[in-house]
């Protein structure tokens, strides 16, 4: 079985920015891009993306999840970094253009087609450590995935890191590889060292996010979780499954959560902990560790409320529920 995200389309759309303007959109080879040694990307990290999926619903068409908030957060991204600003507008028909022409290549449920949009700053100028990049490359590129899970609801050990951070406070908003990469080698470690499939960020005692993606505890009817500020990324899954449980009656907290009150919580019969992103959904937590004592979180299983709010976005996602939200794009398929 190939690693999820690992397959990808032939062709993507791709678009410059030339120093004044953008250039009309096109279809392009997807095996490669040509950049100079000296690329602002490649020397001072300028880039960001996005990820998003598009579904096949039972009557064949194709939709895409909440393509305007990725858009808008690409955009945010862009702004922050201080590349040449996105037309938003002709980004999103870049995305409908090439989901349709692949639109035959969507899996079918619970499958999907992964969506990356991704912008680069392409101006060679290894002087301009302090100044931002003339000119970029946007590209989307499609990568056809099956179920994250593949039937399994192993659950995942998290390890709770109140030292470090994922990323400098005022850039977590920024969806960057550099802050991606700033976690690995904690990661690494906490693998290595304690066999642990994520850590859990959280400095001061702060619960923050994990490398990868954004944390919930779910305490009965009480969904828990950190109010939005820089220091993490406001992920559109995390804003989904609280929209979701606010429907269903939970008793939804986006506020401070310490790690004594996490730790305090998660151990009580029937408590459920869970990470949020655009691959797994929402992703059941069974253990927590903290300096040297492991956690078991409720019976260590994925609980019920998880797999409930997880149900209820695929089943929009998969067109199997009312999308009361209009959360979904409908995609013209390309001959």
């Amino acid at each position: 079985m190939t690693a999820f995200g690992s397959v990808f389309m032939p062709e993507m759309a791709a678009a410059r920015f030339n120093g004044t303007s953008w250039t009309p959109a096109e279809i392009v080879s997807g095996e490669r891009i040509e950049l100079h040694p000296g690329a602002h990307v490649l020397q001072y990290a300028s880039t960001c993306f996005e990820g998003l999926k598009a579904f096949r619903h039972a009557d064949g068409s194709v939709k895409i999840f909440r393509m305007d908030r990725n858009v808008a957060r690409l955009g945010q991204s862009t702004e922050l970094l201080g590349m040449p600003a996105i037309d938003k507008p002709a980004v999103s028909q870049m995305i409908l253009d090439i989901v349709g022409r692949f639109a035959s290549q969507v899996p079918e449920p619970p499958g999907s087609m992964y969506i990356r949009p991704t912008h680069i700053g392409t101006e060679a100028a290894i002087g301009k450590a302090a100044a931002s990049t003339a000119t970029s490359l946007l590209y989307v590129m499609l990568s056809p995935v099956g179920d994250y899970f593949a039937g399994n609801d192993k659950t995942l050990r998290l390890l709770l890191d109140d030292d470090g951070m994922r990323c400098a406070p005022h850039m977590g908003t920024v969806k960057c590889g550099g802050n991606y990469a700033s976690a690995l080698l904690a990661i690494q470690r906490a693998k290595a060292t304690v066999q642990a499939d994520q850590v859990l960020f959280c400095p001061g005692g702060d619960v923050q996010e994990t490398g990868a993606a954004n944390f919930l505890l779910i305490d009965g009817n009480e969904v828990i979780t950190k109010a939005l500020d820089q220091s993490f990324l406001h992920g559109v899954t995390r804003d989904s499954i609280l929209t979701l449980a606010r429907d269903m009656g939970f008793d939804v907290q986006e506020r401070a959560l310490s790690v004594d009150e996490l730790l305090e919580r998660a151990t009580k019969p029937g408590c459920e902990a869970a990470l949020s992103g655009t691959a797994a959904v929402l992703a059941p937590v069974g253990t927590l560790l903290h300096n040297g004592q492991e956690y078991t979180v409720g019976d260590g299983k994925a609980g019920k409320s998880t797999r409930r709010l997880r149900q209820a976005l695929n089943d929009i996602q998969w067109g199997r529920a009312e999308d009361s939200h209009g959360w979904l794009t409908a995609v013209e398929t390309k001959a």
